[in-house]
């Protein structure tokens, strides 16, 4: 049995490993890159390995990093099955479209440019279509149940506690008169996340590949988190402010509607009164297209939730509705949202604020030192959620330079991953301890600490594997570069693309600014003269770069 490592490899994106064994081939995910230029360039790369000789495709979840590149497999010619749980195939049928959607918006940017020189436009990674039609090559399966894919080959889907339909899967591959079974984590969910149950525990495992995306950090406990969660908005509402939650929009988003219903039953001291009163008058708005069909898809899973929750449903609570909620659905809905003067809660995707709807509110309310940005998930390296976070002064949005003069949290708690103890608790929790232990999907330092972590208290190798690494599964482990890695060359290839990115992102935004505020109803004809100079003074910068080269 082999393994060929070939995303998701000291960063916490691309999930894609190629599995070999008993005569067949097979992927444990195939995700997008998702962040820098330089990771997104990897999506258009040809895969690693000839799809026609992949039999079958094991899905963990369905967040776009682990399955975002699925289409693109379809699109290339592949028809064998994908292997999911029925939520992760009911989810991925609303996110692959979207994911599709802004392939073709990305790509239409560059064709416009091709299309002057007299190119031939480029296709977009996949379409929306594209995401639509690979839906029929989704098999779903249920937790618990041990699948024959091939008679040497079975399978097990456990319950991994990340987001609804999550999974560790358990593999079983008999080869040569012996059985290796290797566990992939997928994403692991904290022991406390709202509505989902707890990560099933798995007895036994020869190898792991284990996700690692907060090993060297601990999470704030849950009563902690929903105290903190009340101060901070009762604290903002009161003072007139509105709270801004830039939110995934699949996960985090109906983990936090719960937090908003859960609340009610806290304490009943007159101090919690007066928070949980200011809360109750204070609308909250869902601004995610995206995240108001996810949670439909909730409600129809319900099934899924953990035990206290699917009782407090039978008593008729729904947790995911509540007085005062409000989904907006339309661009003007959302619009509207800033024009109004009443404070409120506003839950708004993306989560890391490099797209969607939430920059408008970002815009609207972070110079605002009434206002709050409130995060609640992880932020990637070089995203403007992380920016914030981090504590820059001023970012720019829509072209505009923003003051961050609001208050500005971040509750790590409701991370959808488990921390640090967590992950050593699921180590902790095999009878029989693995020979090997992978780390996947986390950032090097944090990488590092769970690895002597591990080290320290169980005393098992482990591996931080590099990227198209392959281990052979057997008493020496041996390892080849069966894929090459990225050259110090294409680093400083996508640096520049990171660049050109970024100018093209402002160049977007400016143009909507220049829409909204200098193109108004006010405009004169000497300030629309003005504008004219300076942009042609930009192209003409562009012009020379483009000639010199």
């Amino acid at each position: 049995m082999k393994i060929t490592f070939l995303g998701a490899t000291k960063m916490v994106t691309g999930s894609n490993f190629l599995v070999e064994g008993a005569g067949k081939k097979f992927l444990v995910d195939c995700g997008m890159y998702q962040g820098s230029a330089r990771d997104e360039m990897e999506n258009s790369e040809p895969f690693a390995y000839n799809i026609h000789d992949i039999d079958f495709v094991l899905l963990t979840h369905a967040h776009i990093d682990h399955s975002g590149r699925i289409p693109k497999l379809y699109t290339e010619g592949y028809r064998g099955p994908v292997i999911t749980t029925k939520a992760s195939r009911d989810l991925c049928s609303i996110m692959l479209p979207d994911s599709g959607h802004i392939q073709e918006q990305e790509i239409e940017w560059r064709n416009r440019k091709r299309v002057r020189e007299g190119k031939k436009p480029l296709p977009p990674l996949y379409t929306a279509q594209d995401a639509i039609d690979c839906m029929e090559i989704f098999q779903p399966v249920s937790y618990d149940e041990i699948i024959e894919v091939d008679e040497n080959i079975h399978v097990r889907f456990n319950d991994a506690g990340h987001m609804l339909g999550s999974a560790i899967i358990e593999i079983w591959v008999n080869e040569d008169g012996k059985e290796t079974k290797a566990v992939f984590t997928g994403d692991l969910g904290n022991n406390d996340i709202p509505l989902l149950s707890s990560p099933t525990m798995i007895e036994r495992a020869d190898y792991v590949v284990m996700e690692s995306t907060y090993g060297g950090r601990l999470h704030m406990r849950n009563d902690d988190k929903a105290n903190l969660f009340l101060n901070i908005v009762s604290e903002t509402l009161k003072q007139g402010g509105t709270v801004v939650i830039p939110s995934f929009a699949v996960g985090r988003t109906q983990e936090i509607l719960y937090e908003l219903n859960n609340i009610k039953d806290g304490p009943s001291s007159e101090d919690f009164k007066e928070k949980y009163d200011i809360l109750m008058k204070a609308p909250v708005y869902v601004d995610s297209p995206l995240a108001i069909s996810a949670t439909e898809i909730f409600r129809d899973n319900a099934d899924l939730f953990d035990e206290e929750t699917q009782a407090i449903i039978q008593s008729g609570d729904n947790p995911l509705e509540f007085n005062g909620l409000q989904f907006t659905r339309t661009a003007d809905e959302s619009k509207a949202l800033n024009e109004k003067e009443e404070s409120a809660i506003i839950i708004s995707a993306s989560g890391m604020c490099e797209v969607g709807r939430i920059k408008h509110h970002l815009k609207h309310h972070l110079w605002d030192p009434k206002s709050t940005i409130l995060f609640v998930g992880y932020q990637a390296q070089g995203t403007l959620g992380r920016r914030i976070v981090e504590g820059e002064k001023k970012v720019k949005i829509f072209g505009e330079e923003i003051a961050v003069n609001a208050r500005i949290e971040y509750i790590e708690g409701y991370s959808g991953h488990a921390d640090q103890e967590w992950l050593l608790n699921f180590i902790y929790s095999f009878i029989t301890k693995p020979k090997h232990i992978f780390l996947v999907h986390g950032e090097p330092e944090g990488q590092v600490v769970l690895k002597d972590k591990i080290l320290e208290t169980v005393d098992i190798p482990v591996t931080i594997p590099e990227y198209g690494q392959c281990y052979t599964l057997d008493e020496d482990l041996t390892m080849e570069q069966a894929v090459e890695p990225v050259t110090k060359v294409t680093i400083e290839k996508s640096d520049v693309l990171d660049k050109i990115k970024t100018l093209k992102e402002e160049l977007e935004d400016m143009e909507v600014i220049v829409k909204e505020e200098y193109l108004g109803e006010q405009a004169d004809d000497d300030s629309i003269s003005r504008l004219k100079l300076r942009l042609k003074e930009i192209e003409e910068q562009i012009v020379r770069i483009v000639e010199k080269n």
